[in-house]
């Protein structure tokens, strides 16, 4: 039996309505900087840096809780910036929570997968994930779609169902994730460039 829903808080958001005007704001002043020829955007959803601001990360977890498929068993999260978006959620629905983890634990049906970034690659470990479990992935960014589409195919092989993966931004153009069975809704789509961040399109 899953906990409340995303219609039932068990904290009261400051609006049903979410117009976003933090998070557009926020993009504003957030640095962009060159890793190896990648323009690599430090926010403080996707990097906890600039500090974060309660009132963005309420802004933003509301408008997940009104846009995520939340008839789910857990709330699946990776390390290291989708989890402070998924323990909020999990606080307002009540719903448990699962980090897929950088680091192995050796436990009982750990699964590993490989993830690769636009910038980066290692391994990461699943655990308390069963066959039969409807999981809902929570992420901030996506951009080469790498790490979810990993995940993504680990959790299929596991048995699980996806019911839906919300991610706050997303960058435009094609990503790993295309290749998969899987669509992301995101908040709003951007794109990163000449130092530049542009807003395509945000989540109504």
């Amino acid at each position: 039996m899953v906990g409340n829903r995303k219609n039932e808080p068990l904290f009261t958001p400051i609006s049903r309505i979410v117009s976003m005007d933090r998070l557009l704001e926020s993009l504003d002043d957030a640095p962009i900087i060159d890793k190896d020829g990648y323009e690599y955007l430090v926010h403080p959803i996707s990097n906890g840096v600039p500090r974060l601001d309660p009132a963005l990360l309420r802004e933003v977890v509301t408008e997940v809780m009104q846009t995520a498929d939340l008839d789910v068993d857990k709330i699946v999260a990776p390390e290291a910036m989708g989890i402070h978006l998924a323990t909020a959620l999990s606080l307002q629905t009540d719903i448990p929570l699962v980090v897929i983890r950088k680091r192995p634990y050796g436990l009982e049906g750990e699964v590993s997968l490989h993830q690769e970034t636009g910038y980066s690659e290692s391994e990461m470990y699943i655990n308390d994930i069963e066959a039969g479990d409807r999981v809902v992935i929570v992420d901030d960014m996506l951009s080469t779609g790498g790490t979810l589409a990993a995940i993504c195919d680990a959790i299929d092989g596991i048995g699980a169902e996806i019911v839906d993966i919300v991610v706050v931004m997303r960058k435009v153009g094609g990503s790993a994730l295309d290749d998969t069975e899987y669509d992301a809704t995101s908040l709003i789509d951007i794109t990163v460039e000449d130092g530049e961040v542009t807003v395509h399109s945000v989540h109504q």
